[in-house]
């Protein structure tokens, strides 16, 4: 095999290393390996071979996923022998953006995708042989199958096969609806290895008709993004976490009636006129802004990816997020649209992972809008212009997520937005970058708030990714403030001048409800159904969404109403202008574990309560 050997430094593989949002927080399996010590010493008796249908074809396949069985052995087993999987296959030649260590060495210059230690396999270590199976997706790119001995920490290349790619590689994969910045707008968002001129992307869709698929579907032409290495600004997503994104394409579909179930299918035009095609879907419209219907909405944060087949598990880094990804995917025709606050894949910098995340909540974003919030973990990066000066991102400092899905923001590098859904205005904000007032995103907060129709939609809600109410976590307590530094400031007398209903935020992994608060008190002694006046706003945290989690205070402070360590996520569901129904769900098994009920009339958010009204005179 030919190859140009390069190298990543070992200060490279520092910065990898995922630095902590917290104490409690966890390691992006990939950034265990020492990619910079790895060695190639490819043995006589070491074997490695990939076995599968053509990937993408025959009745086993998916079309955009597959399973790969590996079949490995060598005549020095040990226990830390693992099998790594690279897409591209070559993935020890190729253009590093770092110098070799010596001239002759051959070195690796990118992250797997994904790895399991070979004794995953029953016998390895008695046999010296073994067999994986090993869930692919559709990636853009062909697969190599390498076994390394020597751990994680001294790896050294040591048998190596490869793998085509899917039968189609560039075929577009994923879709993920969003609302768009109106009522009657939906946006839908897919990855594909085609540029714009290569072949033409758009959406195919229309009305569900009754007693037939479909009336005549409209087309619509697909905008196209992609970004380079460059556009990151650290490592690893800069050195070894870089992976060739594809293209990114968006289309919107509009002039969408209330309600109405439509159909899509995505695709690409080839210059011969033949069309690639991806999978149909349905969706249902948004209801108009104020619409009283049954309007049911899903809020969680800090959900990560998974492997269904084990591998990159070693450090149980997202436990819950498969059990998460499930629940909703099976109770799918029992809500409308999901908000996931921050935090999505955890990629950390490694840029494969985001075809992950986006293949493992495909089920749920191809059919509901999957609306986003900016984490820690996709935008924080130091002298980049946010709030925190940390490594959280691992150098993606927000590229990835500002381009992988759709928001409706104004400015996409400035992650705040509205959406209105029927009887809710939703208030989504970046923790990320200043909040503070006299802030461009302050003022954003002030006027969505404060331009709602509370006739109309009465369910006023703000969510961002970092705690900026409350939390009784265990080092917002240690630190004596519950919140982010500064958190609440700026912001309280808003929820409370423009009546929030509930304010939910992530990051902290566990489950917390409060009681209605303002200033720090209790202003309700209820816990489970609130009416009357409207005098004070709701915290949640909806931070279990499935990755590790985090503990509380030994001590309940008193607005503290309802805490669960454990992995979940709530649901809204408005049934009239004055019911609104709260739950949490555990992901295990989709059980209630927390509820209450909003009732309330138009003049129980009129009157007047501490600081919630102008001052008023009397006229005469």
């Amino acid at each position: 095999m030919g190859m140009a050997h390069v190298v990543v430094l070992a200060a490279v593989l520092a910065m990898a290393t995922t630095v902590s949002a917290s104490p409690e927080a966890g390691v992006q399996p990939l950034s265990k390996i020492a990619i910079h010590k790895a060695t190639v010493e490819l043995h006589g008796s070491a074997y490695v071979r990939a076995s599968a249908l053509l990937l993408g074809d025959g009745d086993q396949q998916e079309g955009d996923t597959a399973t790969v069985t590996v079949e490995y052995g060598w005549q020095n087993p040990a226990t830390d022998d693992w099998i790594a999987v690279f897409s591209p296959s070559d993935f020890i030649s190729g253009s590093c953006p770092n110098p070799r260590r010596y001239p002759t060495e051959p070195l690796l210059c990118t992250a797997p995708i994904k790895y399991q230690y070979a004794n995953f396999s029953a016998n390895y270590l008695y046999w010296g042989k073994g067999t994986i199976q090993f869930q692919l997706i559709n990636q853009r790119s062909d697969f190599s199958f390498a076994l390394f001995t020597g751990g994680l920490e001294n790896p050294k290349l040591v048998g190596l096969t490869k793998l085509s790619p899917f039968k189609n590689p560039k075929a577009p994969v994923f879709p993920r609806l969003a609302q768009g910045k109106t009522h009657d707008e939906m946006a839908v968002t897919w990855t594909s290895g085609y540029d714009v001129g290569e072949a033409y992307p758009f959406v195919e869709w229309g009305m569900v008709t009754s007693g037939s698929g479909g009336g005549n579907p409209a087309r619509t032409p697909a905008g196209t993004l992609t970004f380079n290495r460059g556009s990151m600004c650290g490592a690893p997503a800069r050195t070894i976490g870089w992976r060739d994104p594809g293209f990114i394409h968006t289309a919107f579909m509009r002039g969408l009636w209330p309600n109405k179930e439509y159909f899509y299918k995505i695709g690409h035009e080839l210059p011969d006129g033949t069309v690639v095609w991806g999978k149909p879907y349905t969706f249902r419209a948004p209801p108009t802004p104020g619409q009283s219907s049954l309007q049911r909405v899903i809020v969680f944060g800090d959900m990560g990816k998974a492997e269904r087949d084990g591998s990159n598990e070693y450090a149980n880094y997202q436990p819950g997020s498969l059990n998460t990804t499930d629940a909703l995917v099976k109770d799918l025709d029992n809500f409308d649209m999901v908000f996931h606050i921050g935090d999505l894949p955890y990629a950390n910098g490694y840029i494969s992972q985001w075809d992950q995340f986006t293949a493992q909540v495909a089920p749920i974003s191809a059919r509901k809008p999957y609306m986003i919030a900016s984490g820690n973990h996709e935008r924080d990066w130091p002298n980049t212009g946010g709030f925190f000066d940390v490594e959280d991102s691992g150098g993606e400092c927000g590229v990835l997520a500002e381009t992988m899905y759709y928001y409706p923001a104004e400015n996409r590098a400035n992650f705040w937005y509205k959406v209105d859904y029927g009887m809710f205005r939703f208030c989504v904000a970046d923790s990320e970058h200043d909040w503070r007032e006299g802030t461009p995103q302050y003022k954003f907060i002030k006027e969505c708030l404060s331009t709602v129709d509370r006739k109309h939609q009465p369910w006023l809600i703000f969510a961002a990714h970092r705690v900026l109410g409350y939390s009784s976590n265990k080092w917002y307590a240690e630190q004596g403030s519950f919140e982010e530094p500064e958190g609440r400031e700026s912001l309280q007398k808003l929820w409370q001048r423009y009546r929030v209903d509930l304010a939910f935020f992530g990051h902290v992994h566990n489950y917390e409800r409060t009681c209605p608060l303002y200033q720090n008190q209790c202003v309700s002694n209820e816990r489970s159904r609130y009416s009357g006046t409207m005098n004070g706003t709701i915290f949640v945290v909806a931070g279990g969404g499935g990755s590790h989690l985090n503990g509380y205070t030994s001590a309940i402070p008193k607005w503290s109403v309802f805490r669960d360590r454990d992995y979940g996520f709530t649901k809204l569901t408005a049934f009239n202008h004055s019911s609104l129904l709260f739950e949490y769900k555990r992901s295990s098994d989709g059980k209630v574990y927390d509820n209450f009920t909003i009732h309330r009339d138009y003049r129980d958010v009129l009157g007047c309560v501490h600081d919630s009204c102008f001052p008023t005179t009397l006229a005469t």
